[in-house]
């Protein structure tokens, strides 16, 4: 059931720097994946890491109710990198964004620590602007991405208008951003079946002998992608009423919470996981148990019914 092979494996980041990202935690959560399947269903995919590092199966279904970034990822992942590097060069240069990769510091009269953030601040709020009017000769997708490249974190954040709102970064389109991008393009040219959707995660279908990982926002967490509170309990509940309805088709999943954060616990998923298996996972904070009153730990778990 459980690839050991997981745990010394080299890891590939993906090229988006998404809020509640799984990257550091795969060396304890691929371990605890099927070996084998016929599908892997990436439910809440957010930049898509975890599909891009778990290998055991040549068919995926890689969704998220973000249309922006699921059209991004597969934009992406379809394009030719020679072509999608050009373009993006094209949008660095139309907005006197600093490319370091190319020109260094030195060029830019700044070093690393002072960051690039005043250099870049104006041309970086008339390319949000743009992007966000729709006003604009370049594909969508190559905007959204040098918006991440360029936005504080290089993360990717809307608000409820669904208007990207990341405030400018220190950082510009340097070497690493360059090696995440082929990293990750080099995985999806493989031969593998890829499936992208935008759908509520009600509206999936899944089948038997499918995989779901399912990586929601936390219901008690206060990350960035859940600060409008667009989560609650009752999209906590109808993802249970999912997995418990997986779990009857004969479909596999493994879903990733936690218990408690801080002084909160959320009670109604500690009881539905009685029924399935509950591993404790180390993270960079400590781990608690969910009876813990210490407000600086989190109990994060990964669910799974096999």
């Amino acid at each position: 059931m459980i690839n050991k092979e997981y745990k010394k494996a080299h890891f590939k980041k993906s090229f988006l720097n998404y809020p509640g990202g799984k990257y550091r935690l795969l060396p304890q959560l691929l371990p605890l994946f099927p070996d084998k399947v016929d599908r892997f269903v990436d439910l809440f995919a957010g930049s898509a890491v975890v599909s891009t590092n778990y290998s055991n199966t040549d068919s995926y279904l890689i969704n998220d109710n973000n249309i922006e970034l699921i059209n991004l990822i597969k934009y992406v992942s379809q394009s030719n990198i020679d072509d999608f590097l050009f373009k993006t060069k094209q949008i660095i240069e139309a907005y006197g964004l600093s490319d370091t990769s190319s020109k260094g510091y030195y060029f830019y009269g700044l070093n690393s620590n002072e960051g690039l953030s005043q250099y870049n601040k104006q041309g970086y709020l008339k390319l949000r602007t743009d992007f966000n009017s729709g006003l604009s000769e370049f594909s969508r997708e190559n905007q959204l991405y040098v918006l991440t490249v360029y936005a504080f974190n290089n993360q990717i954040r809307f608000n409820h208008q669904g208007l990207f709102n990341s405030p400018v970064g220190k950082r510009d389109f340097n070497l690493k951003m360059k090696e995440k991008l082929f990293d990750f393009t080099s995985t999806f040219k493989c031969d593998k079946k890829i499936e992208f959707s935008n759908l509520d995660f009600r509206n999936v279908n899944i089948k038997p002998n499918d995989f779901i990982y399912a990586d929601p926002p936390y219901l008690i967490a206060d990350a960035v992608y859940n600060e409008n509170s667009s989560w609650n309990v009752k999209n906590d509940l109808d993802l249970m009423s999912f997995l418990d309805h997986a779990n009857q088709i004969g479909a596999r999943f493994a879903l990733s919470n936690v218990f408690v954060h801080k002084e909160m616990i959320n009670h109604y998923l500690i009881e539905w996981s009685k029924k399935y298996c509950v591993f404790h996972l180390k993270k960079d904070y400590n781990n608690s148990n969910y009876h813990s009153k210490n407000s600086s730990k989190t109990d994060e778990v990964l669910i799974t019914n096999y």
